[in-house]
């Protein structure tokens, strides 16, 4: 068996190379694929992966005491895939992993006194919209609520009741990670439910990053004493604002502001792809590696883009091909993806991003893979 899927990913990988040798990557087509590349393939083979894996700690060979943000963040790729894909058995297998936390498990649910935390509401929530059952919907709501509530807890700091009164949730740190966990679950609430408040709150906190963070070149650093265009960083903040854009009303006042950071970013990106498809761990830096997980996020937007209107398809659409392509290739035998930059906190120091270890299987990479099955077959 063994050697049959080793002979399987054999096969994909010289159609990958083929395709790239005799310029099939240079098409802006999104629907038609080489076999073992589809999205329905990929997305399909990468979810039942996520079913079968137990929960997960970073890495780490100790069980997790809560659900971590990347397993909230392949679990909701697995649910939208499902979704979209019309896999109503796959959407079962995923509500049945979150039975126990109604139970014997609930002390894994996190508390929601941190961006990283907070963004469990998104796994309900999704579940909310497929299923209707109203315990999902009451435990995402109450997580989405919390988030813009009166700061509380041991992580309140001095400047938390200032974003606070600024109309921002006090979780805000201005690290460009935020603007996917903070907007995912808001604008899952503003979905489930259909208030306006949620969305707003998800607008308003992605001008407030905007105009802090985005420097002239449309690109990111990781934060204001991290100078570094780390590539996940800003594939955070790229899948943040092509999530938003999705849901936000044609006529938000926000609207305009945040299409133009997107499109800025985009542009950029453009100009940094490596010709096999990637881009690199540190996405100007000739010296950094290829790293899939940013590399992943970049393309979901890419595709978004696109799909959408919001990018022209002939310039965007190659760059978006291609990169799946390359995505595809760093799947092993297993479904686990390569080259995924470890768990990474900020840091004021160019040798500390280029030495990240480059881990397989991390749920960092397998979500934005995900992600992007899905947005293929929207």
């Amino acid at each position: 068996m063994i050697l049959k899927n080793i002979k399987a990913i054999a096969v994909v990988l010289m159609m990958i190379t083929l395709s790239i040798g005799n310029g099939y990557t240079q098409s802006s087509d999104l629907r038609n694929w080489p076999k073992g590349c589809s999205p329905q393939e990929v997305g399909k083979r990468l979810a039942e992966h996520f079913v079968a894996t137990p929960h997960t700690n970073y890495g780490k060979p100790t069980p997790p005491k809560v659900i971590t943000y990347p397993e909230v963040c392949a679990w909701y790729g697995a649910l939208t895939f499902a979704r979209v894909s019309g896999d109503k058995p796959l959407t079962l297998k995923l509500a049945q992993r979150f039975e126990p936390f109604f139970g014997a498990d609930s002390s894994m649910i996190p508390v929601s006194d941190h961006v990283d935390y907070t963004v469990f509401g998104s796994v309900p929530l999704e579940l909310y919209i497929q299923t209707k059952e109203q315990k999902y919907l009451a435990l995402g709501k109450r997580i989405a609520d919390k988030q813009w509530g009166p700061p509380e807890g041991p992580r309140v700091t001095p400047e938390s009741h200032t974003f606070y009164r600024r109309g921002l949730t006090w979780q805000t740190r201005f690290w460009i990670d935020d603007m996917f966990m903070i907007t995912a679950v808001q604008t899952q609430a503003y979905r489930a439910t259909g208030d306006e408040k949620y969305i707003n709150r998800a607008a308003k906190e992605m001008v407030a990053y905007l105009d802090s963070l985005q420097r002239p070149n449309g690109l990111f650093y990781h934060a204001p004493d991290a100078p570094f265009f780390w590539g996940r960083g800003n594939g955070w903040m790229a899948v943040g604002m092509a999530e938003l854009l999705r849901s936000l009303p044609k006529n938000h006042p926000e609207r305009a502001k945040i299409k133009e950071g997107y499109l800025k970013m985009m542009a950029s990106l453009l100009k940094y792809q490596l010709p096999d498809g990637m881009w690199r761990q540190l996405i100007d830096d000739p010296e950094a590696w290829p790293e899939t997980s940013g590399s992943a996020m970049f393309t979901f937007a890419l595709i978004t883009g696109v799909k959408n209107g919001w990018l022209d398809k002939k310039t965007f659409g190659p760059a978006a091909r291609k990169a799946w392509l390359a995505l595809v290739s760093y799947i092993n035998e297993n479904g686990d993806v390569k080259d995924v930059c470890e768990g990474t906190n900020k840091r004021n120091d160019r040798r500390f991003y280029l030495n990240r270890k480059r881990i397989t299987g991390d749920m960092h990479g397998q979500a934005p893979m995900l992600w992007c099955a899905t947005a293929l077959l929207r």
